[in-house]
């Protein structure tokens, strides 16, 4: 007799997540029927180039931004270079030594790039987080110089779940630019939303942020997929260079299929957030009750309630 195989259950939605089939639909046109390269003149290019401008337009209006405000790149991790090394590098033509506040548990795409910039000349102040994994405002208070230009917090954290105070921060930033210790534009506010957008506000006018990175293979769109949210005005130097495409900030042919799942993915989170929050979230409870009966001694990593509905982390 065959032995029935066990149902296999992945349990690591904060690393990837499958394609949804809605989103693979929007996305099969662009790989085999409408190929045409988006920067020619003729008819086929021209058509893809306005697919290209409705999905734009569809992310800018779920995000509550401006069309020309999405700047679409191959992940979340190109997203955070961009925003980093070109707001960077913009700054470094006004303040020889600019500096960057960061939190200590970033995502690599992040910490990493930061930690290469220093090499270029970054001053960088890395805030402690604590037992819960969410930063002090008063802290944060403390760090903010004359030479500040940026500040990099996560909106949400994929390891222990923590959702930081990021309406917060972009208040204490509007009231330290308003007491005129600053240049006047500085410093912007970037936060990585990638592990946020499944349940969480998007919308970039309420969080305060100057610019935003999302990523598509987070919320069932396909890998190779990023946006990063460019708020009108932001001063950023351009960190590849060819083509021009992306406003002259991310050269290289589009990749309209993952922009097409990307736009659709996006919808689609729109769609059925508040039904998915309650889900997950009554998920999440019942796993984490389970667990500390099963075995008490067990710790869970992270806080009991500003945490996202699809995170546990325990220890044992």
């Amino acid at each position: 007799m065959k032995k029935r195989r066990k149902k296999k259950i992945f349990l690591d939605y904060a690393s990837a997540t499958p394609v949804d089939p809605r989103v693979f639909a929007v996305m099969k046109p662009f790989f085999k029927e409408r190929y045409a390269n988006p920067s020619t003149v003729y008819e086929d290019g021209v058509l893809i180039k306005q697919s290209i401008e409705g999905f734009r337009k569809n992310i800018a209006e779920i995000l509550g931004g401006h069309s020309d405000e999405i700047i679409f790149t191959s992940s979340g991790t190109e997203s955070c270079n961009i925003a980093l090394r070109g707001i960077f590098q913009s700054a470094q033509k006004l303040i020889p030594r600019p500096h960057i506040i960061t939190s200590a548990i970033e995502h690599p795409a992040v910490l990493e790039t930061i930690k290469n910039l220093e090499q270029f000349g970054a001053k960088v102040s890395y805030l402690p987080v604590d037992k819960n994994g969410e930063i002090s405002i008063n802290d944060f208070k403390k760090e903010l110089t004359k030479d500040t230009v940026l500040v990099s917090i996560e909106y949400a954290n994929g390891e222990v779940g923590v959702i930081e105070p990021i309406r917060e921060i972009s208040k204490t930033i509007r009231q330290f630019k308003m007491s005129k210790k600053s240049l006047k534009k500085f410093p912007y506010f970037h936060t990585d939303a990638s592990q946020a957008a499944n349940f969480l506000s998007l919308k970039v006018s309420e969080l305060g942020v100057d610019l935003m990175t999302l990523d598509a293979s987070k919320i069932y769109g396909p890998k190779g997929s990023g946006v990063l949210y460019l708020k009108r005005g932001t001063d950023i130097s351009p960190i590849i260079f060819g083509g021009g495409q992306e406003d002259g900030l991310r050269s290289g042919t589009e990749n309209v299929a993952a922009i097409a799942g990307m736009s659709k993915a996006l919808s689609l989170t729109l769609e059925k957030r508040k039904d998915e929050n309650k889900r997950m979230t009554a998920l999440r409870n019942f796993c984490i009750e389970s667990i500390q009966k099963k075995f008490p001694n067990a710790i869970l990593n992270g806080p009991s309630e500003n945490r996202l509905p699809n995170n546990v982390n325990f220890c044992f």
